[in-house]
């Protein structure tokens, strides 16, 4: 069903489901992008439908919001473990792009579907509806066209500021009752069906590609900021820490915390060892980990084509161009036997 709204009655939608939900959605931070005179924009709670960011491409994905950057799992002394209280009691309305809600499929693989259920993703999983915005455009680096994101396959709602105003296609019950008094329209909400930025998977991709040149390169490029990692919508390294407290040393809680496979420390072992000491190996291992091996085990690519990756990347380092390369290196390795 579509509806065309007014900005007075998308905010009473919003209000309405402000009931039973937190809203969370891009919102622009003048003044917190990565230069001074720059803003950043990034998932908040908001409460005004003129507090969304429609028309850019958000610095950090919705992850966040599934995810906290930094997650109490429970409480300990020494008798006793008290499990944490989840971050939020009521559900939450996610307003995502469509490359977003095709990486909470991946998020969805890897926590629930991967031979276990993360109890602590699965808590604040439930109860989430997604809100898919429009692009009306393709934004810097993206190829989500390529990585077959472009188009949304299950969401609630999708939303496009359009002509008229806020062009809204309903998929859930709840809303159409809130808006079932207007008049319903036949709407389109557009999504890109071509970016600038194209890439080609080989597919002869293999596992001997390990053995290329081309990941010398990134040893001295990179300087494993992990900044790539953080924006990722697909990224779920963490870490865990036992904090304890200073006013009694033997009772603190377990926290669950972003990492990254390209920070130094992240790959050491007991006696010294590390898997991925050279940049240009941490590299390798997450350049095929999106476009090789997550596929061989699910079907599907793991990068969804945001390109924040791209876009944050202080040293210019392009995702996209490094998945270009790999036809020549897999020439390279087929060559050199």
């Amino acid at each position: 069903m579509g509806y065309i709204l007014d900005e007075s009655s998308m905010q009473k939608v919003l209000d309405a489901l402000k009931k039973d939900y937190i809203i969370y959605a891009p919102k622009r931070k003048e003044g917190e992008g990565m230069y001074s005179d720059t803003d950043c924009i990034r998932y908040e709670v908001v409460d005004k439908v003129a507090e969304i960011e429609f028309f850019e491409k958000s610095n950090y994905s919705f992850k966040e919001v599934l995810l906290p950057i930094s997650q109490t799992l429970y409480y300990f002394t020494e008798d006793e473990v008290k499990e944490a209280e989840p971050e939020r009691k009521k559900g939450a309305v996610i307003f995502l792009r469509s490359c977003d809600l095709h990486g909470v499929k991946r998020l969805d693989q890897m926590y629930l579907q991967n031979g276990f259920v993360d109890y602590y993703y699965k808590r604040l999983r439930e109860a989430v509806k997604f809100v898919v915005i429009g692009c009306g455009k393709s934004y810097d680096n993206c190829f989500c066209v390529s990585m077959g994101t472009n188009v949304p396959e299950d969401f609630d709602l999708a939303l496009y500021p359009g002509e008229g105003g806020y062009h809204l296609e309903s998929r859930w019950d709840e809303i159409t009752s809130i808006v079932g008094q207007l008049e319903e329209k036949e709407i389109r909400i557009p999504f890109v069906e071509e970016n600038d930025v194209k890439v080609k998977i080989p597919n002869n991709l293999s596992i001997d590609i390990i053995k290329s040149s081309m990941w010398e390169e990134y040893n001295s490029r990179c300087i494993n900021c992990g900044r790539c990692n953080f924006v990722c919508p697909t990224c779920t390294c963490f870490s865990m820490q036992d904090i304890f407290y200073t006013d009694n040393g033997k009772a603190g809680e377990r926290r669950r915390v972003h990492a990254s496979c390209m920070v130094d420390g992240y790959t050491e072992v007991a006696g010294g060892g590390s898997y991925r000491r050279k940049n240009g190996e941490r590299m390798r291992f997450k350049v095929l980990h999106k476009v090789y091996d997550y596929k061989k085990r699910n079907g599907y690519h793991m990068c969804v084509g945001c390109g924040r990756c791209d876009d944050v990347c202080p040293e210019y380092i392009s995702f996209s161009n490094c998945i270009n390369k790999l036809e020549d290196a897999m020439k390279e390795v087929s060559n050199n036997g």
